[in-house]
């Protein structure tokens, strides 16, 4: 039993931090969320020739090569924040995943219009 609320976000070690050394070869590490990945670019970005941020799927979502560590943090905190927002529920009658109340999809955009005349 636990005394408060559960965690709302639950990650499996499936986020990995690649460190790509011209020398030493590439190291991968495996973290648990993405605040501990950002931590371990942080400590090793400058003993590396590449830092690399890998998500669930594989996708590489920051490369020390392209960016900066502290500019996509600030950017990733953002949109996190962005959407944790409450959000009014509404179902697209479409099911257009990018559908919401205040930000309609085409096809919703267009009932709307032909029911107003």
């Amino acid at each position: 039993m636990t005394s408060g609320l559960d965690p709302t976000e639950k990650y499996d070690g499936s986020i990995r931090v690649r460190l790509l050394d011209d020398e030493s070869g590439t190291e991968e590490l495996s973290c648990n969320s993405y605040e501990a990945a950002i931590d371990v670019v942080k400590k090793n970005q400058y003993r590396v020739t590449a830092a690399k941020i890998v998500d669930r799927d594989g996708n590489v979502v920051f490369t020390s090569a392209e960016m900066d560590i502290d500019d996509w943090e600030s950017v990733w905190r953002r949109e996190k924040r962005r959407q944790s927002v409450d959000v009014d529920e509404y179902d697209c009658p479409y099911d257009s995943v990018s559908c919401f109340a205040e930000d309609l999809c085409v096809q919703c955009q267009i009932d709307k219009v032909q029911s107003q005349y």
